[in-house]
């Protein structure tokens, strides 16, 4: 138990923790955008579940330290299905395990993302018809799909900034605490404003992008999107506020009646 006692225990634990909550955003936004699309009665209990298993996924990939390390290796080079020889060329297009979750997740959350927008584009009617062949279980398979990329990242970020795999899951069981405490304002904020939620699916559709970029080792800094997306979200909160003044009756004082102007 001297751990307890260790000031750099501590620090390694709020800051993993917070930077675990930020990378959370993202997973929060898909997860609940997912459930919008079940009833009402249903929604709480797929957030919740989707977030359990982001908690249990993280966790297990924390376990399983040696397997992950091996997901860096290459596996193959795209460039010898194109004929390159150039061993420089060769190295550059390697992928590797975590490279191929990578691009299947950012290309699955391209799809979904692009998905939604169409359907929000394209109107009520076409909502209804989406929306009968959705099944509790089909969103939550989606969601644990996204769950895995968004832990992977999560726990490759866990291991570059804490050396003990205790303070690691403790930080992931806080942040997704904190994340099903707030999930259930954030879902209903972003279902309840149309234009935020179309902004969170264009955010999305960003991170989809990110994902994809970053499975083909071009590193997208992710202060850079986060900066973006925090940005926008302020830009659209002045707009939501500038419509609620717009809708306030307006009073009018010291104005003349008809009578004083005669």
């Amino acid at each position: 138990m001297e751990w307890l006692s260790d000031p750099q225990i501590w620090i390694s634990l709020i800051t993993l923790t917070v930077l675990e909550i930020v990378l959370g955003i993202d997973n929060i936004i898909f997860i609940s955008i997912m459930a919008a699309k079940l009833p009402a009665n249903k929604q709480k209990k797929a957030r919740q579940v989707g977030l359990a298993l982001a908690m249990i996924t993280r966790v297990l990939l924390l376990l399983s330290l040696t397997w992950i390390m091996t997901l860096t290796r290459p596996l193959f080079s795209m460039g010898d299905w194109i004929g390159l020889t150039d061993p420089e060329w060769l190295e550059k297009l390697q992928i590797s395990g975590r490279d191929l979750i990578l691009i299947i997740g950012g290309l699955f959350l391209i799809y979904k993302s692009t998905a939604e927008i169409h359907d929000k584009l394209e109107g009520e009617e076409h909502g209804v018809e989406t929306k009968a062949v959705v099944t509790f279980s089909g969103v939550i398979i989606q969601i644990l799909m996204l769950d895995v990329v968004f832990s992977l990242d999560s726990v490759i970020t866990a291991v570059g900034m804490a050396d003990h795999i205790g303070v690691m899951i403790a930080a992931v069981v806080i942040a997704v605490a904190v994340m099903m405490v707030s999930a259930g304002g954030i879902s209903d904020f972003v279902n309840k404003h149309p234009t935020v939620k179309m902004l969170a699916l264009s955010f999305l559709l960003l991170i989809g992008v990110s994902l994809l970029a970053e499975g083909f080792e071009q590193h997208i800094p992710k202060g850079y999107v986060y900066f973006a997306m925090a940005f926008s979200v302020l830009v659209e909160m002045l707009n939501l506020k500038m419509k609620r003044n717009a809708k306030k009756p307006v009073h009018l004082h010291n104005v003349p009646e008809e009578s004083d102007i005669k």
